[in-house]
């Protein structure tokens, strides 16, 4: 028998009430920010259904997508084939806290790559900084302010974005920063509804 991690166990019991069925949409930082760069390898770390690495791919991104869930990495792959993309893209189950994709990359995405679980998560981000390659750009987008469908406390007090950066430690003769703050979002929820919402955004390239 398999003994999970928290972090997995916890994914594994969130996804396995979830629908398989994908938004069909891509995180609008990436839109905004990756739309009309020059491709090349792209790491989406915590992929979820897989929406983001759909889109790069269609960009003509090779894409390794990763995630702790083995349930939602196979949602991810189904997302796949139904956009006819079965086979261009790599899905690899990681605990990024004990293991890590081989390689370097153009892109490193880390959307809302966050957990209620305690998990390592600055040094995962350093060691994703770590392997974005030169001229390369790496996004990192939080939560700047509660959903009202969100599962976070009401007094949730959420990190800023110079805060995120502070964090990752990074030499940063070696980064330019392309924009680190707030960004107003509309968002929609799982059951439709719609409301403005705050990313804090830390996105850097490499020197």
């Amino acid at each position: 028998m398999t003994v999970q991690n928290p972090s997995e166990a916890f994914w594994e019991r969130h996804y396995a009430g979830a629908s398989p069925k994908s938004s069909g949409r891509p995180s609008a930082v990436l839109t905004q920010y990756v739309g009309g760069r020059q491709v090349g390898r792209a790491l989406d770390l915590g992929c979820a259904k897989g929406d983001d690495a759909v889109w790069l791919t269609r960009q003509g991104w090779q894409v390794t997508a990763v995630d702790v869930s083995p349930t939602v990495l196979e949602y991810a792959r189904q997302n796949a084939r139904v956009c006819d993309l079965q086979g261009q893209i790599s899905f690899e189950q990681h605990d990024l806290s004990e293991s890590f994709p081989s390689g370097e990359f153009d892109l490193v995405s880390a959307v809302f790559f966050e957990s209620p679980v305690t998990f390592p998560r600055s040094a995962v981000l350093r060691r994703a900084a770590d392997c974005v390659a030169g001229n390369g750009l790496i996004i990192i987008a939080t939560h700047g302010s509660r959903a009202p469908w969100s599962w976070a406390p009401e007094d949730t007090v959420f990190s800023t974005a110079e805060e995120q950066l502070q964090a990752l430690d990074l030499d940063m003769r070696y980064w330019q920063q392309v924009f680190v703050g707030p960004s107003p979002r509309h968002a929609t929820g799982p059951n439709g509804q719609t409301a403005t919402v705050t990313d804090n955004l830390v996105i850097l390239e490499k020197r």
